[in-house]
């Protein structure tokens, strides 16, 4: 056997991670061992892949996917047999972009936190508003929890952006209680709407709304919300969803802190 292979306990302890870690990384095809003895089955890697085993390593503690971890280690690997060393440095830059990008909504969370503890939850102002039936086609994704409600909306709106004019009207629906998994959707109002594809075509109904503008955040509209919600409940209308949140501002041009989007919630009609 090669002098330079190193059994998977001895791996794991240099590369400073488990070998039910390394087994795992093994399956996903992240990191495979180097040769497997074909009689015994006993894993065992060369000393070489503990650069990955330590590229690995570092991203996953900062929380990195895997899927982003395996381009990350393509363009590694690419810039160490072929000189590839803008595939590297591109994908080590996009996960630099969204752990700031992360850090700063996190920011925002503390913040929007203290201010909570230090003088209570916010308010806002409510109008009541009547709105006609809109034509809209609509593209639907499942959360898993709250916190993946941002990536489902996302990937709904990156669908509509794919095939909507330069202005869309874009509008997000959320049920008002949450269950095991989040229905998640994402209406595109207006006329002469183009196809996308699996949209369902639909109305938005019409009514009487209660409306509330919040500007901050996305990630931080659960508190006009709740403020919305509350001055429902405060005054005895009963709400029928789903939540609607009509975005008014462009966040590939306005700071985060000036975003702009209108919440609305139906209210059922009364005799």
């Amino acid at each position: 056997m090669n002098d330079d292979l190193l059994s998977i306990g001895q791996f794991a302890r240099l590369a400073r991670l488990s070998v039910k870690q390394l087994r795992h990384y093994a399956t996903l095809g992240l990191l495979e061992p180097a040769w497997i003895d074909p009689a015994s089955g006993y894993r065992y890697y060369r000393t070489a892949q503990a650069r990955d085993a330590l590229v690995i390593g570092l991203l996953r503690s900062l929380d990195v996917p895997l899927p982003v971890v395996a381009a990350v280690l393509s363009g590694a690997r690419e810039t160490g047999e072929t000189g590839g060393e803008d595939s590297a440095a591109a994908a080590l830059a996009r996960v630099k972009d969204d752990l700031e990008a992360e850090l700063a909504r996190r920011r925002r969370t503390l913040k929007s936190l203290e201010r909570i503890l230090a003088t209570g939850l916010p308010g806002a102002e409510v109008t009541l508003v009547t709105e006609p039936p809109r034509p809209a086609i609509i593209v639907r994704d499942l959360a898993a929890t709250p916190e993946d409600i941002g990536r489902a909306t996302s990937a709904c709106v990156a669908r509509l952006l794919a095939a909507a004019p330069a202005a869309p009207a874009l509008i997000g629906l959320f049920p008002l209680d949450y269950g095991e998994s989040i229905p998640v959707a994402v209406a595109l109002t207006g006329t002469g709407l183009p196809r996308v594809p699996g949209a369902d075509p639909g109305i938005l109904p019409g009514g009487m709304f209660a409306t509330a503008a919040h500007v901050g955040p996305y990630d931080q509209i659960s508190l006009t919300a709740h403020a919305l919600l509350a001055w429902c409940a405060e005054r005895g209308h009963a709400p029928t969803g789903p939540l609607r949140e009509a975005y008014v501002s462009d966040p590939a041009t306005t700071p985060p802190e000036r975003l702009v989007t209108h919440l609305m919630i139906r209210l059922e009609d009364e005799e």
